[in-house]
C-alpha cells in the first residue's frame, strides 16, 4: 500500500507564481499528512481559456520554475509527484505532464489531443505515456485523454497506476438563452467529468489519481480562427478530484463546488484484469452526444488557427522571457 493524495486548485489566467505558491502550500501539506505519492492538475501553473493572458505562463522545457519546484518538493519529501503544464520545445508549445521521483528522475509525456480551445495554446504530442519508476509502471494522462480507448490501448497491462489530472469546464453562464437550452447538457458534462476517472481505472484495471481545477474562469469563445470573432465566455470547473482503486471503487472525492484542498487514500498499485472490457473500433468510451461532439470539433478546428496566427507565437516569446530571467545578471 501507498499514501496518496490529488491537490485540486484554484488557479487564475497567466499567473504564473501566485499559481505555484499555491500548489507548493497544499502539496507541501500533503507530504508533510503523510503522503508519499502527489497528483497535481492539468495546468497546474495557469488555467487556460482564450481571450485571458494564458499564455504568459509558458515556460521553457526542461529548466523551468514548476519543474523546480517539482523536484524540490520530491526530494524533500523523497516522495513522487507530477503534474503537467505548457512547455514551449523545438518551436512548439506542448501540455507536457512531468512525475518527479524522490531522486530527481523526471519522466514527461505530452498530451496526445489538446481539447477544443486548448487546441489556441499548444499542438498534440506522440509518446504512450508510460513511464518505468520505482513504483513500477505508472501511466500520465490528462483531462479527456481518460475519456478515448486509444489512451487505454497504449497503457493497459504496463501500468501500476495512472496520475491523471484535468481542467473541464462547462457551459457558459453569461449565455441565459443557451444555458436554459443546454441544461440538460450540462448535467451529462458534470456526470461525465466525475466519472472519466472511474471508468477509465475499470478499463485500465490500475487505480487512478485524478486532480482537478475548481471555481469560475471566464475569457472569449472564438466564432472563428480569427481573434475579433469572439464571445465574453464565463463558466466554471465541473468534476471531481478524486482517488480511485483498480475496481473503478472512489477512495476519496472532493467536489470542485468544494474549492481548494486534497484528498488522501492509500491505494495498492496494481495491474489486474480489468473489470470492464474495451469495446473495439469505439474511439470515445462514453456515449458523447451529437452537440457535445460538434463543439469538440468546431472548437478543436477554431483552436488550431488561433494556434497558427498568434498563440504559438505568444507562447514561444513568454518562454523566452521566463528563460531570460532565469539568467544570471551581468
Amino acid at each position: 500500500m501507498i499514501e496518496c493524495a490529488a491537490v485540486q486548485i484554484a488557479a487564475e489566467p497567466g499567473r504564473l507564481q501566485a499559481n505555484l505558491q499555491q500548489v507548493e502550500q497544499l502539496a507541501r501539506e500533503a507530504f508533510q499528512t503523510g503522503a508519499r505519492l502527489v497528483a497535481l492538475p492539468e495546468f497546474f501553473t495557469s488555467s487556460l481559456i482564450t481571450g485571458a493572458p494564458t499564455a504568459e505562463a509558458v515556460l521553457p522545457a526542461g529548466d523551468n520554475d514548476a519543474l523546480d519546484l517539482l523536484t524540490a518538493l520530491a526530494r524533500e519529501y523523497q516522495g513522487v509527484i507530477g503534474g503537467s503544464f505548457l512547455v514551449a520545445e523545438q518551436g512548439e508549445i506542448y501540455n507536457r505532464y512531468h512525475l518527479v521521483e524522490a531522486d530527481g528522475s523526471v519522466h514527461t509525456h505530452d498530451k496526445d489531443l489538446p481539447t477544443m480551445w486548448e487546441n489556441a495554446f499548444y499542438t498534440g504530442g506522440q509518446d504512450d505515456g508510460v513511464f518505468d519508476t520505482g513504483l513500477g509502471g505508472i501511466g500520465a494522462a490528462v483531462c479527456w485523454e481518460l475519456i478515448r480507448y486509444q489512451t487505454v490501448a497504449r497503457m493497459r497491462g504496463r501500468v501500476a497506476l495512472a496520475m491523471t489530472g484535468t481542467h473541464w469546464w462547462t457551459m457558459p453562464a453569461n449565455w441565459p438563452v443557451i444555458r436554459d437550452l443546454l441544461g440538460p447538457l450540462s448535467q451529462y458534462n458534470r456526470y461525465l467529468s466525475e466519472q472519466a476517472p472511474v471508468e477509465f481505472a475499470r478499463l485500465l484495471g490500475a487505480p487512478v489519481l485524478q486532480a482537478s481545477h475548481c471555481g469560475e474562469i471566464q475569457g472569449a469563445f472564438h466564432l472563428l480562427p480569427r481573434p475579433n470573432v469572439r464571445l465574453r465566455y464565463a463558466t466554471h470547473f465541473v468534476g471531481a478530484t478524486q482517488i480511485v482503486d483498480a475496481a473503478g471503487h472512489v477512495l476519496a472525492s472532493r467536489s470542485t463546488a468544494d474549492g481548494p484542498g486534497i484528498v488522501r487514500a492509500a491505494i495498492t498499485p496494481q495491474s489486474r484484469s480489468p473489470v470492464r472490457p474495451a469495446e473495439s473500433g469505439r474511439f470515445w468510451i462514453p456515449r458523447l452526444p451529437a452537440f457535445l461532439q460538434a463543439y469538440w470539433h468546431h472548437q478543436n478546428w477554431v483552436g488550431r488557427g488561433l494556434y497558427a496566427r498568434h498563440g504559438r507565437e505568444a507562447g514561444l516569446r513568454a518562454a523566452a522571457d521566463h528563460a531570460a530571467e532565469r539568467q544570471p545578471a551581468r
